[in-house]
């Protein structure tokens, strides 16, 4: 039963947004298509990419010993954007699959680069000045890229990645961003004791067998595969990836390992409640879903630096 208020939140999805569906005025192969191909194509890839932000940016938070370590944050989602939207520009090939690679690969790049520059246990003011240097540099590729767009279509395409949206995607779509994004999921899930293992220090860890470096190698791999796929998908969504685990670790009193279901389901929660914000916006003029969850978790990202500032302070 504690299952069942995200089982109903998804039926709502489906069947009542901002298009209410009435099957019975519906003819039925009609109404097969618009749910079976439209809306849960759509609705799968809200659970699925909010779970993979949930699920990462708990895991990225345990290695880097950071409450601030989350996929935008860290410049994961700009990097996952760089790479999608190269491989648009550049490849020959531009289907869902190649797009999940480029954008597992630039997601990939992203947090080896935090992590060579901020390390494990970085202050919040040289992780953020970190994250920011990456994200700006790879928004600054992007855009670069963007001008250069040879089409005003392929400008609109390219834009999407750095808005965020799940307008128009069908299953090639879902497939090609939640494949990967459950297999490194999953893999993550069960790294969940060395998780909570390595926030008692690394000599714990240590003689348990857990090798710390690799712990970190390990997750920012299986973080960039699952980030990328999905930006690759629906483009950089900020702040789920933070906010969830978060709130996430206060129910599981601080342990970082047994927070990673909490935040997989708080993180689909918060994205699927964003799509059905999105849907009752005006009528063909979509708001892009990352301006949704910016609007929400801006003020809550501050008040978290608030909070660490008057930690460090006293």
């Amino acid at each position: 039963m504690r299952f069942l208020p995200f089982i109903l939140l998804c039926l709502l999805a489906i069947l009542h947004l901002a298009f209410p569906l009435d099957i019975s005025e519906l003819d039925p192969e009609v109404a097969k298509i618009i749910i079976t191909e439209l809306r849960m194509p759509r609705t799968l890839l809200a659970i699925g990419y909010g779970a993979a932000l949930g699920i990462t940016g708990a895991a990225l938070q345990a290695i880097f010993a950071n409450p601030l370590a989350s996929p935008d944050i860290t410049g994961a989602a700009s990097g996952g954007a760089l790479g999608a939207v190269a491989t648009a520009h550049f490849a020959v090939l531009t289907t869902p699959i190649a797009l999940a690679a480029g954008g597992a690969v630039g997601s990939g790049l992203a947090l080896l680069g935090l992590f060579a520059i901020a390390g494990r246990g970085a202050d919040p003011a040289r992780l953020l000045l970190a994250g920011l240097a990456i994200a700006l540099a790879a928004g600054a590729a992007t855009s670069l890229l963007l001008a250069l767009a040879p089409s005003p279509f392929a400008f609109y395409d390219q834009w999407r990645w750095m808005m965020g949206s799940l307008v128009d995607r069908g299953w090639p779509d879902a497939l090609s961003a939640l494949i990967p994004a459950a297999i490194a999921g999953a893999l993550l899930w069960r790294r969940r004791k060395a998780y909570d293992l390595i926030a008692l220090g690394n000599d714990v860890a240590a003689s348990y067998g857990i090798a710390p470096a690799r712990l970190a190698r390990e997750t920012i791999i299986l973080s960039a595969i699952a980030i990328g796929a999905c930006v690759a998908a629906c483009g950089a969504i900020g702040f789920v990836g933070l906010i969830a685990p978060i709130a996430a670790r206060a129910l599981m009193r601080g342990h970082p390992g047994r927070a990673l279901l909490p935040a997989a389901l708080l993180g689909a929660a918060l994205l699927l409640g964003a799509d059905m914000l999105v849907r009752a916006g005006p009528p063909g003029r979509p708001i892009p879903i990352g301006v949704i969850t910016s609007l929400i978790g801006t003020p809550l990202f501050i008040m978290l630096l608030m909070r660490i500032n008057r930690g460090t302070a006293s």
